[in-house]
């Protein structure tokens, strides 16, 4: 059911060191009521409840407790990692949704770490040449978001950047234009306390840091073509 986000349960990360021990589907059914209780019921209505708060600020993201929460269960079929179950469990928010749009939000609560993203991740290949293109062509723009999300205390990641400018780009001379040009990504995070992931605080700081990554948002909307939806 429905609910506004008090917390993420106090077993939540001591689940998935279990889990992660026991890597075993008999194990897991027999605590799946905990599962739910700790981890599931609370993210779908941190999802919800960012929906709404979402929503109020404008930013053009939305889900739901069934479409927006990525499965526990790891898809091994091409993996040699044969461990069935993830040691993390995350959602997505998106323009319209669902898992299928860029310019989103990601929230991970994991053993590693916790941490929310907003991001152009892995675009496809037409929008990513459309985006390497507004970085060549409207470097001002391109510019001027970097310098908001600076100011906002936020800069792009740069893992997974190419080691060589691709094809159609070699004549881009500017360092920071070709850093950008080579990303294959276009993403802010923020790290999450651990700590803080049980009381309904965490909402606050989620929008706080979504709200200072817009010029990404707007930035890459543009070059859709997109607008924000409610």
């Amino acid at each position: 059911m429905s609910g506004e986000f008090k917390g993420f349960g106090q077993k939540a990360i001591p689940f998935l060191k279990a889990l992660d021990f026991h890597q075993s589907r008999e194990w897991f059914v027999e605590n799946r009521d905990l599962f739910d209780q700790e981890l599931r019921d609370p993210l779908g209505d941190l999802v919800e409840t960012l929906t709404r708060r979402f929503g109020e600020a404008g930013l053009g993201l939305k889900g739901d407790r069934k479409k927006s929460l990525f499965r526990i269960n790891r898809d091994v079929r091409f993996a040699k990692d044969k461990r069935p179950y993830n040691r993390h469990l995350s959602a997505i928010l998106s323009p319209d949704g669902t898992k299928m749009e860029q310019g989103v939000f990601y929230v991970h609560i994991g053993l590693e770490r916790c941490f929310a993203g907003v991001a152009w991740w892995s675009p496809q290949p037409a929008l990513l040449l459309a985006i390497r293109r507004a970085i060549e062509t409207k470097p001002e723009q391109f510019r001027g978001m970097v310098k908001a999300l600076a100011k906002n205390g936020l800069v792009l990641d740069t893992d997974g950047c190419m080691k060589r400018t691709p094809r159609g780009f070699e004549h881009v001379a500017e360092a920071d234009l070709v850093a950008a040009i080579r990303n294959r990504h276009f993403v802010v995070r923020h790290a999450i306390d651990p700590a803080n992931i049980h009381g309904p605080g965490l909402v606050d700081e989620l929008v706080d840091f979504t709200m200072r990554a817009r010029p990404l948002l707007g930035w890459g909307r543009a070059i859709e073509g997109k607008a924000a939806k409610d």
